[in-house]
């Protein structure tokens, strides 16, 4: 199924940026806030090889799992859960997606962390697939831009080291 977010992007955007600035498109990385942070992870788990560096904030790692995430698929995919999983970032990983190392923070106080966000099956699906994982809790932080802007600086740093040469 073709999802206009998803083509947009994947293709359309990289493509604009090509063509309007000397972007060198074989380096390319992503990151991403919530259901940013979902979407990041699961382009580049559908895609190996665009993005040389993936990172997320709090991300929903796996919504087919999740209070919310059924909720919305049911809603926008339909009832049929097997559809679910291409868009399940744990499911995805399960199912041979791979990704050459990726970095997350996630704050301890954040509302959603037990209920919806759940980092742990993402730590369980990278451990089994032999995917690097930077996991980082980061204490006292909730979901909020606050948490985001404090540690943006280490994900331009991480993402720069991956994306140089």
């Amino acid at each position: 199924t073709n999802y206009r977010m998803e083509t947009y992007v994947a293709q359309e955007l990289p493509a604009l940026l090509a063509a309007e600035f000397p972007a060198d498109m074989a380096r390319q990385g992503a990151a991403g806030h919530s259901m940013g942070g979902h979407g990041v992870l699961t382009l580049a788990l559908k895609r190996p090889g665009v993005w040389r560096s993936v990172s997320a904030f709090a991300p929903i790692v796996a919504p087919s799992q999740v209070p919310w995430g059924q909720k919305a698929f049911a809603g926008y995919l339909g009832p049929d859960t097997t559809a679910w999983q291409a868009h399940d970032a744990c499911a995805l990983i399960s199912a041979g997606g791979r990704l050459p190392e990726l970095l997350v923070d996630q704050g301890t106080d954040d509302p959603w962390l037990e209920s919806q966000l759940k980092p742990e099956l993402l730590e369980g699906a990278c451990a089994a697939a032999g995917i690097p994982l930077t996991l980082r809790r980061q204490p006292g932080y909730d979901h909020n831009f606050y948490f985001v802007s404090t540690f943006m600086g280490d994900h331009v740093a991480w993402h720069a080291a991956r994306l140089q040469g």
